[in-house]
């Protein structure tokens, strides 16, 4: 049983999705789902627990062998990015019924239902996939499905933030199928495993006399293309803007779960790439990316933490705060350490956490005062303390206070730009976290030091069916700030799989 994991975490919300369009009621739809989405988390734990205890774990679709056939790999990165995926994609479906009552019209929810599963069964088929070509059509499957769910709001510029995500996204994909389609051109294969050992190992002739493959122009364009549609994909600085309107108009549900999984995902993509196909000397030599990305992480780390703080609408600061988010992950994945990447994975782990139970928060007020505007929120400490509390937990670990995960995943990062003695890039590193504590706290300040307002007055607590699963991330994220075996420990073990892939590669060059 264990050998069909992989298949399994794809197959069963892939089957179960279009099921959800036959099944007539709609709180039979969404049992159904809810059982499908935990029991994919369980296979996800399962397949993890394998995959640390007896190594990498291969499935052939077919049984065909690769490079011919398709086949789905299990190492402790895909494993683990898949298992915080697909928890977060059960943890949100178990907090999501009264909000989708609300936000979702009533003849709409079977397919919000149908979309969700089906955005899932992308989400994971990119983790798992070991062919590159399954690695654009799972990403489309996600992004189709995800244009979708953002369009199925009652607000109208939901729509129209669909369409603008719509077209920026169809933009990345195009570049990340260009760089795919000029692989396939110079190797002859789709396989990863296979494409990496094809570069190292073939030699061409030019005008230079022999050289290896690896070292052609055309393998850089090809990568050039991958790392800019990923780009897009992750919402890196300055390829962002398509994800503040796409999180704030969205349904709080649809918020909820993008924000937890799609762009780790993306992240997860680019290491996979960095690391496992291309070698770092490639990468960070031939064509050198590493100090490029380094100053986009930092300008999106200032720039949209600065933004987050001038925003008026809770959902986009949260949506700019990810923005920064992700430049902590793009700046791990480029200091080329153990340390760096291991902080970049947990970060990955951690972010979706925290991010995911801040805008569950978030849609506690929008269902209770009908407006996600911080004006609208003033003095909703009192007549909402357990949303309220809930946010100030939640906000400490994004600002990355001791006994948070949001700490740990910092200061990884912190020990990683020591171990390179670059004090300047530390130091800046930390002065972006105390931007956090300027937009946490300006919600926290509206919350208990202003007058109430008039919705703040009629309202009463969040249902308890929506503050058991968000106290429930915050519960992990305690936990994970100070027993990290599970988070951090795994994300080392990650990155050593990586990095040891890519030393290999290193080898098979000389």
């Amino acid at each position: 049983m264990r050998n069909h994991l992989p298949i399994l975490l794809v197959v069963v919300p892939l089957i179960a999705a279009p099921a959800c369009l036959l099944l007539g009621n709609r709180r039979l739809i969404y049992l159904f789902s809810l059982v499908v989405a935990w029991l994919t988390f369980a296979n996800s734990l399962r397949l993890l627990a394998t995959v640390l205890v007896s190594g990498k774990l291969r499935y052939n679709i077919g049984n065909w062998a690769p490079p011919y056939g398709i086949e789905f790999v299990a190492d402790p990165l895909s494993a683990f990015v898949a298992m915080f995926v697909s928890g977060m994609a059960a943890a949100v479906l178990a907090y999501a019924p009264r909000l989708v009552e609300v936000e979702i019209p009533a003849e709409k929810q079977h397919y919000f239902y149908s979309l969700y599963l089906t955005c899932l069964t992308g989400l994971l088929g990119i983790t798992l996939t070991g062919d590159l070509f399954n690695v654009f059509v799972f990403l489309e499957i996600s992004s189709l499905s995800s244009y979708a769910l953002i369009s199925l709001g009652k607000d109208r510029r939901a729509v129209l933030a669909s369409l603008q995500y719509l077209f920026i996204g169809s933009i990345g994909a195009t570049f990340f199928l260009i760089g795919v389609g000029l692989l396939y051109q110079v190797t002859g294969t789709l396989n990863m495993l296979d494409i990496a050992r094809r570069l190292q190992e073939l030699e061409i002739v030019n005008g230079q006399g022999i050289v290896m493959l690896a070292s052609t122009r055309t393998l850089r364009v090809a990568l050039a293309f991958m790392t800019v549609g990923l780009g897009i994909k992750m919402a890196v600085f300055p390829v962002h803007k398509w994800l503040p309107n796409a999180y704030t108009f969205a349904p709080n549900v649809v918020t909820c779960l993008l924000a937890a999984t799609s762009t780790k995902v993306a992240v997860y993509v680019l290491i996979r790439l960095i690391y496992g196909i291309f070698t770092l000397e490639f990468s960070f030599d031939l064509l050198p990316m590493r100090y490029e990305l380094i100053l986009l992480s930092f300008l999106g780390i200032f720039t949209a933490s600065l933004a987050a703080i001038f925003q008026s609408d809770v959902k986009k600061i949260l949506a700019y705060s990810s923005v920064a988010q992700l430049g902590y992950m793009v700046l791990g994945v480029n200091l080329i350490s153990a340390m760096g990447l291991s902080g970049a994975i947990v970060h990955m782990f951690n972010h979706a956490v925290i991010k995911g139970a801040l805008f569950m928060v978030v849609g506690c007020f929008a269902l209770r005062l009908g407006s996600v505007q911080l004006e609208d929120w003033r003095g909703a400490g009192k007549r909402l303390p357990w949303t309220s509390f809930a946010w100030v937990l939640a906000g400490l670990g994004l600002i990355g206070v001791p006994l948070t995960a949001g700490f740990i995943s910092k200061w990884t990062l912190l020990l990683a730009l020591a171990q390179e003695e670059t004090w300047f890039l530390a130091g800046a590193l930390v002065v972006s976290s105390l931007l956090a504590v300027v937009y946490v706290w300006r919600v926290v300040e509206v919350l208990y030091f202003g007058q109430p307002s008039q919705k703040v007055l009629e309202a009463k607590e969040a249902p308890l069916s929506m503050l058991v699963p968000t106290y429930g991330l915050i519960l992990v994220m305690m936990v994970f700030g100070f027993w990290t075996e599970y988070s951090l420990g795994i994300a080392q073990q990650a990155a050593a799989t990586m990095l040891e892939t890519a030393t290999m590669l290193k080898e098979v060059a000389k």
